[in-house]
């Protein structure tokens, strides 16, 4: 290997570290906030880079049709709720965002033809179809089961995960390379302003405020105020706005395919790991990490690359294991 080989292997590992870095910090806000180990971040990346390539084909993304059938459900059990809890009043604000806007999203796209709208405004309709999907999988998924155990919470984690790359393969679509100047610099340059806007988020708003109360102390956060629901919701809508718009970085530098997102999802928990589901900071490094390693060994060892990524899980959990005191759940 000489230098030039070894630059361009730092290239892309650096270029997939920052994917990874986003999705590592996805997951530790997603567990901080809920406890959901949320093997399904992955599914996002894939969701949004496929969403846009079918609006560049000039097709309908299957996911406004996951889009429709989401909202639908949460439409039928939010207003159950409200007629429960005679708060009827609730109902239209209900429909509206769970159904009425999402059928206005799905009448444009109809009228309109996808593949002659600009970059930008693709790149919007496929945030704007992916993202709801965040907080309707927590609506449904995690609100009803929010005070059960972790391993409860990952086992139902993994059931989501299986359906959603189940009805993915229903609309399945292939997406090639497309060339796009700057890419790799446009993917490291995004990533860092996303991850940046993040700490500001976590650091200068009541929101971002109100979600590290809740991940430090869950039943101090309601006894203020802070309603954990809502919480889980903006937390579980921020996974999705970065696993999507992640998806949208990738799309044009890789091939990926409606299943594709479990392996991408698992590097960035690699990630994560390393960070111990806790230190944003950590967990980014941890990612870069990821990404060069998984570069520089597809070169050396092509064949046992995936290997040797997830491999490294194993010094880290025997480190942490023999550091942490350990303690009950429920201490």
């Amino acid at each position: 290997m000489d230098l030039q080989i070894a630059l361009l292997l730092g290239q892309d590992g650096i270029t997939n570290g920052a994917i990874y870095a986003l999705l590592a910090l996805a997951l530790v806000l997603v567990f901080a906030v809920t406890r959901v180990i949320f093997i399904p971040q992955g599914e996002f990346v894939a969701f949004g880079a496929l969403t846009l390539a079918s609006l560049q084909a000039g097709k309908l993304p299957g996911t406004l049709w996951l889009l429709l059938g989401l909202g639908a459900a949460v439409a039928l059990v939010e207003v159950a709720s409200a007629l429960r809890d005679r708060h009827t009043r609730r109902i239209p604000a209900i429909l509206l965002l769970n159904c009425v806007l999402p059928l206005i999203l799905a009448g444009l796209l109809f009228v309109l033809s996808p593949a002659n709208l600009p970059l930008a405004l693709q790149v919007v309709l496929s945030l704007v179809l992916v993202v709801p999907l965040g907080p309707m999988i927590y609506r449904l998924a995690f609100q009803p089961i929010a005070e059960a155990s972790v391993l409860v919470l990952l086992i139902v984690a993994v059931a989501v995960h299986v359906t959603l790359v189940g009805l993915g393969l229903l609309f399945s679509f292939t997406f090639g390379e497309t060339l796009l100047q700057g890419q790799t610099i446009l993917v490291v340059a995004s990533s860092a302003v996303l991850i940046v806007a993040l700490y500001f988020f976590f650091e200068r708003t009541i929101h971002g405020k109100a979600l590290r109360a809740t991940a430090m102390n869950r039943t101090g956060a309601r006894l203020m105020g802070i309603s954990a629901s809502m919480a889980g919701k903006q937390c579980f809508t921020l996974a999705a706005l970065i696993g999507a718009f992640s998806g949208v970085l990738i799309a044009p530098i890789t091939t990926i395919y409606y299943d594709s997102g479990f392996l991408i999802g698992l590097k960035g928990f690699v990630g994560a790991i390393v960070g111990g589901l806790a230190s944003y900071p950590v967990a980014a490094a941890g990612a870069m990490l990821v990404g060069l390693l998984e570069s520089y060994a597809s070169f050396w060892a092509s064949a046992f690359k995936e290997v040797i990524v997830f491999t490294l899980i194993i010094p880290v959990l025997l480190w942490r294991s023999l550091k942490t005191h350990h303690v009950d759940e429920e201490e």
